[in-house]
């Protein structure tokens, strides 16, 4: 069965084509800034930014692919392929922490004089603000539509906006000083701090490559069946839930009494996957398998007026991440 609930895709993609406009417009003043000041700092903020244009458009792809429909090639459909994009984008900011550092250690070793110093930071300061707001809009609807392109995007434009600043402030200090080599210092401390964010990016996109499981999605989806549980769904176990983009895939057990007809077995299976659509933000497919309750069961079943109990009823037990994910039914020991 599934669960489909309305995702503005064509909301995200007019989104990522504004970011990718502004990528370039950013990388332009930049550059400009670069040749005013000749700051090797603002060159490398400038390389960044070649990274933040690639990225922008590698994103609008893996969105417009990723709202293609289910084909017979691809039965899960192409969500996955945002976990792909993300993760490149993650290893590009990681590469331009790389050629920050290159830089900073090079402009330490063989010296260099900036000039223009005031203009350039005004304009670098310019960007920053810009992609701050950029990235925390970005971050803000890619949070609400789950989408893994757009939050990469507003933390790459965000970690960007950290690394303006301290172009920006290492501009003002060498204004004020004439220290030149100052610039250099910040930079290579941002370049180590950018590599950490793509390090960061690029974990949770293998993360969902690989089928990892969402620790606060699975707390989420047991809460909501522990607070709601019916006494006929004996239990719930072997849930799995994949992520494919924006939409969710989830797979479990749930054990029924044995004599229930297939219709009444059905039906409670259906408020299940009811409940759980009701509860769940997102587009979501179920597939539910029904399991007949064993002797082993009984000490679990809440069923008072069970016509077939074989054991006595022990205790309830609470589902956990842990039950609830064991290939095995519930049992009292």
């Amino acid at each position: 069965m599934e669960n489909r609930k309305t995702i503005t895709s064509k909301d995200k993609i007019g989104f990522q084509k504004l970011i990718a406009v502004f990528g370039v417009i950013l990388f332009v003043g930049k550059l400009i800034a670069w040749k005013l000041t000749n700051s090797d700092a603002v060159f490398s903020d400038a390389m960044e930014s070649v990274v933040n244009v690639i990225s922008a458009f590698m994103g609008l792809y893996s969105l417009h692919l990723a709202a293609k429909p289910k084909d017979d090639d691809h039965p899960y459909g192409h969500g996955k392929v945002e976990f792909v994009t993300s993760g490149i984008e993650g290893a590009l900011i990681a590469i331009a922490g790389i050629m920050i550092i290159y830089e900073g250690i090079n402009s330490l070793i063989v010296g260099k004089t900036l000039s223009k110093i005031d203009l350039g930071i005004w304009i670098i300061a310019a960007t920053a603000v810009v992609n701050y707001l950029l990235g925390y809009i970005s971050i803000k609807k890619g949070q609400a539509e789950n989408s893994l392109v757009l939050v990469s995007s507003g933390k790459h434009l965000q970690s960007d906006t950290i690394t303006t600043l301290g172009v920006v402030l290492s501009l003002v200090v060498v204004y004020f000083t004439k220290i030149y080599w100052l610039d250099s210092v910040v930079a290579l401390v941002f370049g180590l701090y950018i590599i950490f964010v793509g390090y960061k990016i690029v974990r949770k996109s293998l993360s969902g490559i690989m089928d990892e499981q969402d620790p606060d999605l699975l707390n989420q989806i047991i809460k909501v069946l522990e607070e709601n549980r019916r006494i006929e769904w004996i239990d719930v176990h072997n849930m799995k839930i994949q992520q494919f983009g924006a939409n969710l895939h989830i797979d479990a057990h749930i054990t029924l009494p044995w004599y229930y007809s297939l219709r009444e077995a059905h039906n409670e299976m259906e408020k299940m996957i009811i409940l759980l659509a009701k509860n769940t933000k997102r587009s979501v497919e179920f597939n539910f398998h029904m399991d007949d309750c064993k002797t082993v069961s009984c000490s679990v079943c809440q069923i008072k007026d069970c016509p077939v109990r074989e054991k006595d009823f022990v205790k309830r037990v609470e589902w956990t991440p842990e039950n609830v994910t064991s290939v095995d039914k519930h049992t009292v020991d």
